[in-house]
């Protein structure tokens, strides 16, 4: 089998027995993830490419000194790490941002800002302050299930251990949430299309 096909857990074994391989492709396989989670709280390239890159830091620390045991469960520890190191961003520059766990995010970072032309872009802008405030409405628990799908990308099973939930009642707690952002679009009888 070929290292790039193997799970985590064994991907973390081989590279703390000195396979470095097996670390660029738990980078290969994560990055896009990590990435988009660190820069939907952080919209600025330079700094989330800094975070990113102290997040691997930390973990080949962690790694080498024999430190880590989440076993089975490498994608959730990593982004707590790099959740942290936002956190530790913030708290440099004094600069909190207004949401501070899961909200932050832009519907609109995968644009490139030229391909948005000004009136488009005050409708786009206009649209995602109408979706956060829709967002901030629902209960905290399904707030984070609709965060962590569809702004980080994680998948169900990555919801329930990193929530500590069943995969069941993560399914349950998105359905939920998009049930109830609809009757708020209609109570508030906002247009999410121009």
């Amino acid at each position: 089998m070929a290292i790039t096909n193997l799970p985590d857990a064994l991907l973390v074994k081989e590279y703390v027995a000195g396979n470095e391989e097996a670390l660029s492709a738990l980078i290969k396989r994560h990055q896009s993830k990590i990435y988009g989670f660190i820069y939907s709280k952080i919209p600025d390239k330079d700094i989330t490419n800094d975070v990113f890159q102290d997040t691997f830091i930390k973990v080949i620390k962690t790694l080498k000194s024999n430190s880590y045991n989440e076993e089975g469960k490498f994608l959730p520890w990593v982004m707590r790490i790099s959740h942290n190191l936002v956190v530790d961003h913030y708290r440099k520059t004094k600069k909190m941002p207004l949401y501070r766990e899961t909200e932050e995010f832009s519907i609109f970072s995968i644009m490139s800002d030229d391909s948005l032309t000004i009136e488009n872009k005050i409708i786009a802008d206009q649209v995602e302050m109408d979706l956060k405030r829709l967002i901030e409405e629902l209960p905290a628990d399904q707030k984070e299930v609709l965060v962590m799908r569809m702004y980080q990308d994680m998948s169900f099973k990555e919801i329930s251990e990193s929530t500590g939930v069943s995969i069941n009642t993560a399914l349950g707690r998105m359905r939920y949430a998009l049930m109830n952002l609809r009757k708020v679009i209609d109570k508030h009888q906002i247009v999410l299309t121009n």
